[in-house]
């Protein structure tokens, strides 16, 4: 059996001791003579501070272009008050406008010495510096917006002033134009009768001096609907208030309307007379043939209160609503100007009196006549007939329609009859207008 070796105890209590040497935790710490941070060693953490960094650079570099694009808005903006000042010429405007070019060229190259040296102000806030910017940008473009719109009123003013003058020189021409048709008419008019005596007068004469008038009454038609249109009016509701019962298949027919209106008022006491000897008839025959073969605004001008002028000026004013001119020239000039005994020399005017004058005309040679000639028309839902008048619109039907309005007054002279021209309602049967 083998036996066991104990170490001495004197062996045993170094060993110890020397271990308890090795492992004894020191009693005092470790000296430090600094301060030491120690940073972590996280990379996402640095990666964060960096990201951030660049969104602050590019924040700061989007203020810097908006406020670079606002100072170009702003320097437009001035420019164009430089030439707004300019035309017409204001110099106070001009030296205002002038410095602030100068002040924004100051401002854009202050910018662009920053962008140079990147020296881009970064301590404003970005977001007030776009708020800024944007302000600056709205404020351009109202400047801008004010000065297109003070041009536009300039050239809209310019535009009105330069269709005034045109107006008024096509007004000229078209009333020189009227005055040397009716010349030349008056010179061609009906020569036959000069060489005519009271006694010879037939029907036919009267006929065709009618025919004659009628020409002058669809002239001053056509020129009143298309006035009217011109002014905006609506045209059913004015046919409607001539001959509100009429019905009309086609738009064209409407223009009898107008035209009844017309005859209506310029025939107004046509027919009255008082009995009249064979020298008053003498004396009616002489005025026909002379005002047949006269200018009508010479007429008028040469005598302002003659029985001519008079019945002119009185047929204006009972057929031309004073609503109706104002709403076709802007005022109502020409009636004051009759008024003043004193005839306009307008385009409308002119037309007006033409007819006027051959209506005069016409009534002059109804009373040269020895038997006395009276004027009818037609009344609202009589039955047509061939005798007593002649539809307006071609139609097969006739004896079926009944009688919506007279166009045309008929004319009687002692037992002979000149028939009415009168309008079928309805009218649907076809598009031609029986007119010599």
């Amino acid at each position: 059996m083998a036996s066991t070796t104990t170490a001495p105890p004197q062996s045993r209590t170094k060993l110890s001791k020397s271990f308890q040497r090795v492992f004894k935790k020191p009693t005092k710490p470790p000296s430090n003579n600094g301060f030491c941070l120690n940073l972590p060693k996280d990379k996402h953490f640095i990666k964060q501070l960096a990201d951030e960094a660049e969104l602050r650079n590019r924040a700061a570099m989007e203020a810097f272009v908006a406020k670079l694009f606002a100072s170009i808005s702003s320097l437009k903006a001035a420019y164009a008050e430089v030439q707004v000042a300019q035309f017409p010429y204001d110099g106070e405007g001009v030296k205002c406008a002038d410095q602030a070019v100068v002040d924004e060229l100051k401002a854009i190259s202050e910018l662009k010495r920053s962008f140079v040296k990147k020296q881009i102000d970064v301590s404003s806030p970005p977001h007030v510096t776009l708020l800024l910017s944007d302000i600056q940008e709205q404020q351009s473009l109202m400047r801008m917006y004010q000065i297109t719109m003070h041009k536009m009123d300039t050239q809209i003013k310019s535009k009105d002033l330069e269709i005034f003058s045109l107006r008024k020189l096509l007004s000229e021409a078209n009333s020189i134009n009227i005055s040397i048709e009716t010349r030349l008419e008056s010179n061609s008019c009906f020569p036959l009768f000069d060489a005519m005596d009271v006694s010879d007068l037939t029907l036919t004469n009267f006929i065709a001096v009618l025919h004659y008038a009628l020409r002058s009454v669809q002239d001053f038609v056509k020129r009143l609907i298309r006035d009217v249109e011109a002014a905006h009016w609506d045209i059913d509701a004015a046919v409607k208030a001539i001959e509100p019962d009429a019905i009309f298949p086609k738009s064209s027919y409407k223009c009898f309307a107008f035209e009844s209106y017309v005859t209506r008022e310029i025939f107004e006491g046509f027919g009255a007379r008082s009995d009249e000897d064979e020298e008053d008839r003498i004396q009616n025959f002489d005025q026909f043939k002379k005002l047949k073969s006269s200018a009508t605004i010479h007429l008028l001008k040469e005598n302002p209160r003659s029985p001519f002028a008079k019945f002119t000026r009185a047929k204006y004013m009972r057929l031309v609503h004073p609503k109706m001119e104002f709403s076709f020239s802007g005022n109502l000039s020409q009636r004051k100007t009759l008024n003043s005994w004193q005839f306009p020399e307008t385009e409308f005017f002119g037309a007006f009196a033409e007819m006027a004058r051959r209506m005069w005309i016409l009534r002059c040679l109804a009373l040269s006549f020895d038997e006395k000639v009276g004027v009818f028309r037609v009344r609202k839902g009589s039955r047509f007939s061939d005798v007593y008048m002649e539809n307006v619109v071609a139609c097969d039907n006739n004896d079926e329609l009944r009688v919506a309005f007279t166009v045309v007054p008929g004319f009687k002279i002692g037992e002979k009859v000149v028939q009415s021209q009168v309008y079928l309602s309805p009218a649907g049967g076809g598009s031609g207008r029986k007119r010599d």
